[in-house]
């Protein structure tokens, strides 16, 4: 079976993937001061655990190209550290996105955003920002965006984590003072102080379904006063998370966003269905692709750089297709079925003698110190049909980008009701990959099925046809390239930067004026 290479991800290359490591997020963070350490880390893209002999032996190969990169590749250097780093403190423009209200077509007009920053509104106002964790996954890093978006106008943001940390946690050290840097105030979520802001606040985000339960047990008998200024955040579609206990405020606070069209749709139904209660005013949120992330996705010689070294070091030849799955290894994000998928796709190559390159299976979001179950039956899977020099396991990791300059196709392959929205997506688009992805959630509103990607259906349902879409992009160089360039131009179209300044601006707006309405009546 291939051996893991764990590697780092920029947080300028979008949030929502964990780290391999408590403590590579903490040095990740610590080591900005070291040029010649970022230069590796940016272009090389594979460092993480490993020995030290085998450290030492490749840096003394590695040292001439990357002094040699250091002064040839100037330009290409800093905006691969910054995107690299500038995150670690990062900056208001990571991975912003496109809000709409809900029923609204489309977006803006493609374009840089407009000066002043539509955001200039928030200066001196004070936001709270209300999470359920402290974490390297989706939903806090979300936030985080958020705040140092709105610290980048000039508001006061405070944050509170609902759920208790542990002090030996350097994910959750390392995360709190990146936001205390960037002066965001950290609070306990259960002190006075939590209370008294809430109280104060022109704005308090509650981020994810679970974060409901902060109000009734900290603000208690000022609940009624903090909801009309609430601003509710769900990234969630699973049903657990429908518990009265959790949603019961839902209908009183001042709005709601959520990822995409069909997640929304997917809470109004089940709210009124199963709980019996209505959802406020609601603002579909679609994420979006840094400034960051896309210089290097448009820069052919970063991503030159970034592919060959990534195939080297995973064995792979420039000729060969690489189809990858980029998620935690969960059973919800069906890197099961996409390996069966894979091994058939295999197998109708060769039983149809088709003449193409060799094929090879990218699996991104590895962890074998976690040694679940599910990590062994798909490790188990690739060894029973012999399929390992075809199948490569990479850990955890916070660096997409070098992946996504080394692959041919990205496979979305998220089950049940599908990813909310899946940023992935986006990312993989931006860097003019076409998108294998399930007919469910909010990849529908991503992928335009035969134009910028290819839909299965989600279940066992969906492993053939996924197979044979497999063997459709690996037979037909033209598709993928032009499903490519397609997936690219919707990203300009939809999917940047600017577009999260001038929709934010409109819901917070929105918001705030309810608020304001509200504390007058």
């Amino acid at each position: 079976m291939s051996e893991d290479r764990p590697a780092r991800r920029s947080w300028a290359g979008g949030f929502g993937r964990r780290a391999s490591s408590s403590s590579e997020a903490k040095q990740m963070c610590k080591s900005h001061n070291s040029s010649s350490e970022l230069l590796k880390l940016a272009i090389i893209g594979r460092m993480g655990r490993q020995s030290s002999a085998w450290i030492t032996s490749q840096q003394k190969k590695r040292w001439p190209l990357l002094i040699l990169l250091l002064l040839s590749l100037s330009t290409l250097i800093a905006f691969l550290i910054r995107s690299t780093f500038e995150s670690c403190s990062n900056s208001s423009s990571n991975n912003v996105g496109h809000f709409v209200r809900e029923g609204q077509e489309g977006g803006t007009q493609n374009g840089e955003a407009s000066t002043p920053n539509p955001l200039d509104f928030m200066k001196s106002k004070l936001v709270l920002l209300v999470s359920h964790e402290l974490s390297l996954s989706g939903g806090p890093l979300l936030l985080m965006e958020l705040a140092f978006l709105l610290r980048g106008v000039g508001t006061d943001v405070v944050w509170v984590t609902n759920q208790k940390q542990t002090e030996s946690d350097d994910i959750v050290y390392s995360l709190e003072h990146k936001m205390m840097d960037r002066g965001v105030q950290v609070f306990s979520a259960r002190g006075q102080e939590a209370v008294d802001t809430a109280l104060k606040a022109d704005l308090v985000v509650l981020n994810t379904a679970v974060a409901g339960k902060w109000l009734d047990a900290v603000l208690k008998e000022h609940v009624p006063d903090v909801l009309p200024k609430v601003l509710w955040w769900i990234h969630e579609m699973r049903g657990h998370y429908f518990k009265l206990e959790y949603v019961k405020h839902l209908p009183f606070v001042g709005g709601a966003m959520i990822d995409s069209h069909i997640t929304t749709i997917y809470w109004k139904n089940r709210t009124k269905e199963r709980l019996g209660i209505e959802m406020p005013e609601t603002y579909v949120v679609h994420l979006g692709n840094s400034k960051e992330l896309m210089e290097v996705a448009e820069n052919k010689v970063a991503k030159r750089i970034l592919r060959e070294h990534v195939r080297e070091s995973l064995g792979v030849r420039n000729e060969d297709l690489v189809f990858a799955l980029i998620n935690s290894v969960s059973r919800g994000k069906g890197q099961d079925l996409f390996l069966r998928s894979f091994h058939e796709s295999l197998k109708l190559i060769q039983e149809k003698k088709l003449q193409v390159p060799s094929i090879h299976a990218v699996i991104v979001g590895s962890d074998m110190n976690a040694q679940t179950k599910f990590e062994m039956e798909l490790r188990n899977f690739v060894s029973e049909n012999n399929i390992q020099g075809r199948v490569h396991f990479i850990n955890k990791t916070l660096t997409v980008a070098p992946y996504l300059a080394s692959i041919d196709v990205l496979v979305q392959n998220s089950q049940a009701r599908g990813e909310c929205f899946g940023r992935i997506t986006i990312e993989a688009m931006a860097f003019q990959l076409p998108v294998l992805g399930t007919a469910a959630g909010g990849t529908t509103e991503i992928v335009v099925n035969g134009t910028t990607g290819l839909l299965h259906p989600a279940g066992k349902e969906g492993v053939m046809p996924l197979a044979n879409n497999i063997v459709k992009l690996a037979t037909n160089v033209e598709k993928r390239l032009t499903m490519g360039k397609r997936g690219y131009e919707r990203v300009k179209e939809r999917f940047l930067e600017h577009h999260m300044s001038e929709r934010i601006a409109k819901v917070l707006k929105e918001v705030l004026q309810k608020a304001k309405s509200h504390s007058h009546s």
